[in-house]
């Protein structure tokens, strides 16, 4: 009954270790590896988080000044809007 066991042992151990690599690792490596490539998806376009960071900060004067036009009084307190009732 010695070698039976051990078989049997080894066949239960190779199964539990089976359904830990295939239910735990390979899910966690997939998600890991997705999460990396989303986020250097969402840095790529910006070109990162630090390069090219100051060459906006230092266009943006050029755009307000270009901006900086008269622009029409946003002051509507004035108005009234007449909303009907809705029954």
């Amino acid at each position: 009954m010695g070698p039976l066991s051990e078989i049997l042992f080894l066949a239960i151990a190779l199964y539990l270790l089976y359904r830990f690599v295939f239910n735990f690792i390979l899910p966690v490596y997939k998600v890991t590896r997705q999460v990396k490539q989303q986020f250097r998806n969402m840095q790529q376009p910006r070109g990162g988080p630090f390069q090219g960071g100051f060459q906006d900060t230092q266009t943006r004067p050029q755009e307000d000044k270009a901006s900086s036009k008269p622009r029409p009084s946003q002051d509507k307190a004035g108005e009234y809007i007449d909303f009907e009732e809705i029954k």
